[in-house]
């Protein structure tokens, strides 16, 4: 189980970290927008689109990344002083309360535009000859279906964690400053560092 849930945080990482190159691509559009249209008084009328695609490939490509490496907001002043099986209890029904409903109906919804999109081969009302919109649309679906992946995979670690009292270990590329600023603040009081979600790395 546990190859299978650290294979699911690789296959997210890899999707995010690709889809990361977008903020480059956003910071070279808008540096050549600002200097067409200032210096050379030449706006282009692709930049608005460009820069509102770029930045939505960047946000929803980055959703499943953001989960695997669990850092989307968590009332954590709370949450962190319950004991594992608390937490993992929780976090099981609120994913299948509120996470699974509204992302499945974010599938579902964005496969419904994106249909609708490329039957119209629609393009962007905001310039005569505006950019293409069906791609973009494309990628709220794909989207949807990488976070239910990857919440599947944090039912997994919660299953886990209610059978076991130990988070499972996550796959994990960085280590947020919180955990790091909690775990030398326990360590300098001689105390046990507060439980995180995290786990222990594999």
């Amino acid at each position: 189980m546990q190859g299978l849930l650290i294979g699911i945080d690789r296959f997210s990482t890899v999707i995010g970290k690709v889809f990361a190159w977008s903020i480059v691509l956003l910071t070279l559009q808008i540096t050549y927008e600002v200097t067409a249209r200032y210096l050379f008084a030449r706006p282009t009328n692709w930049g608005y689109d460009a820069s509102y695609m770029l930045y939505g490939i960047l946000f929803m490509m980055a959703g499943a990344y953001g989960l695997a490496r669990n850092g989307h907001v968590r009332g954590d002043f709370i949450y962190r002083k319950w004991p594992v099986r608390w937490q993992a209890g929780v976090e099981l029904v609120l994913y299948f309360v509120f996470f699974f409903p509204g992302i499945i109906a974010m599938v579902f919804a964005g496969f419904s535009f994106f249909q609708d999109s490329f039957r119209q081969n629609e393009h962007s009302p905001f310039a005569p000859d505006g950019l293409v919109i069906w791609p973009f649309k494309a990628l709220i679906p794909i989207a949807g279906a990488m976070l239910v992946l990857q919440g599947l995979a944090e039912v997994g670690r919660c299953i886990g964690a209610l059978q076991t009292g130990a988070w499972p270990g996550r796959l994990s590329d960085v280590e947020e400053l919180e955990v790091v600023i909690l775990e030398r603040a326990a360590a300098e009081r001689g105390e046990a560092a507060p439980v995180m979600p995290t786990g222990p790395r594999p």
